[in-house]
């Protein structure tokens, strides 16, 4: 797991060879514009979930976990509170891993709570499992889905 500003996020782009491109779409002068949905960087390699949520609330946030993808969850306006677990502490699963979604939702409470404000990511890997929306205002954020190279090749 990641916590960093935008501005500083370039020092991570080592971690994985798809994150300059992620920091290039996320320093695009007209985000705050985007419409909801999905917009595509590189095909399913890379993409960008772009949502305006009211959060539910840290009691009402849910752990959930991917396998094919690490996700970059940068806050436009707004913030979030995302709650963290390691992945190996979730032991009771609500249901079968969606290997289709790749998604998995836990019953399991988060052990961390991160809170990220506008201008700010929080990168999670396969081994994070994390609440997001644990926020109880409304949030403006884009999720950028960057492939795992070894399990999409």
């Amino acid at each position: 797991m990641i916590l960093s500003r935008l501005t500083t996020f370039d020092r991570y782009v080592a971690c994985n060879p798809r994150f300059a491109a992620a920091i290039e779409f996320l320093g695009r002068p007209d985000l705050d514009r985007l419409p909801d949905g999905r917009h595509e960087i590189d095909g399913d390699r890379l993409f960008a979930i772009v949502s305006r949520d009211l959060g539910r609330g840290r009691q009402d946030a849910i752990l959930e976990s991917h396998r094919r993808y690490v996700d970059i969850q940068y806050v436009v306006s707004g913030f979030d509170l995302i709650g963290w677990s390691d992945l190996s502490e979730c032991r009771r699963p609500k249901s079968e891993f969606d290997e289709q979604r790749d998604l998995g939702f836990y019953d399991d409470r988060p052990g961390t709570w991160l809170r990220v404000p506008a201008g700010t990511l929080a990168v999670f890997y396969p081994e994070d499992a994390h609440a997001p929306l644990g926020t109880s205002v409304a949030v403006h954020k884009v999720v950028v889905k960057v492939a795992i190279d070894t399990l999409t090749k």
